[in-house]
């Protein structure tokens, strides 16, 4: 539309139903999920897009090329396994495509943010106090984006109740809080990783005691506020994020393995 002012962006795609015949369960949560996404981020300036219940092809089709001003968000919340959600109609969904959608001229300088509220296998975590992060030679085939994205996928177990989803609630809970939204973008999903891992716990007789782990991968290059609260002058305060380190300013070294 002509004249229209250049915003965030922010789609929300969510499968609570699945087409009959399927083995899929229905995800009555994700509702509230999405509704409560779109009041909080339209608080925060995000232009936001809600689809529901959408198939696999449309789902593909939904990410099309798109202006955004600084920052461009995304959550996919279904049922899912390794690399890849399904959709409405139980056919699956790459995510690796979906990121390779974004390597593009347009969006290559553009912070993109991806949140995936989907299993990734069908493991459940019963909980384990450890001092380390774990093993660091697992990683995830999300690992194939471009830079300047941060990928967070729920967990291997994403657990959902019909109050919304454990991952995303906490999300927008720390979003509403003015202190947590200036956050440096990095730094706000580990406040968020840790709140679920540590203050998290389900009930019910099938998934008593179980707990879940989010994670995030990043490469990003610069430092990003997406969600920061703008100055006094209405300028969005580091909304476009530090600037690169010029390379002018880096040093040189000489290979080694280590």
């Amino acid at each position: 539309m002509a004249g229209e002012v250049e915003r965030n962006r922010a789609v929300v795609v969510s499968v609570s139903r699945f087409y009959p015949g399927g083995d899929l369960r229905d995800r009555p949560g994700a509702k509230r999920d999405a509704k409560r996404l779109h009041r909080t981020l339209s608080k925060l300036g995000f232009k936001v897009e809600l689809h529901s219940d959408l198939s696999s092809e449309e789902i593909y089709k939904l990410f099309s090329r798109r202006p955004v001003k600084d920052c461009f968000l995304a959550v996919l919340s279904s049922h899912g396994e390794e690399d890849r959600v399904f959709g409405a109609d139980g056919k699956p969904v790459r995510l690796s495509r979906i990121f390779g959608y974004f390597d593009t001229e347009c969006m290559e300088k553009k912070a993109k943010l991806f949140l995936v509220q989907a299993c990734r296998g069908g493991a459940l975590d019963d909980g384990v106090e450890v001092d380390s992060a774990g093993d660091p030679t697992e990683v995830s085939t999300c690992t194939r984006i471009s830079a300047h994205t941060l990928v967070s996928p729920s967990g291997y177990g994403a657990i959902m109740g019909y109050g919304g989803s454990v991952f995303l609630q906490t999300f927008c809970t720390l979003l509403e809080d003015g202190g947590h939204r200036n956050l440096e973008l990095t730094r706000l999903m580990t406040r968020v990783s840790h709140r679920v891992a540590y203050t998290f716990q389900a009930k019910g007789q099938e998934l008593h005691g179980k707990k879940e782990m989010p994670c995030f991968l990043t490469r990003l290059t610069r430092e990003v506020f997406p969600f920061a609260e703008p100055e006094k002058d209405g300028k969005a305060a580091g909304i476009s994020a530090t600037s690169l380190v010029g390379t002018e300013k880096l040093r040189t070294r000489k290979p080694s393995i280590s």
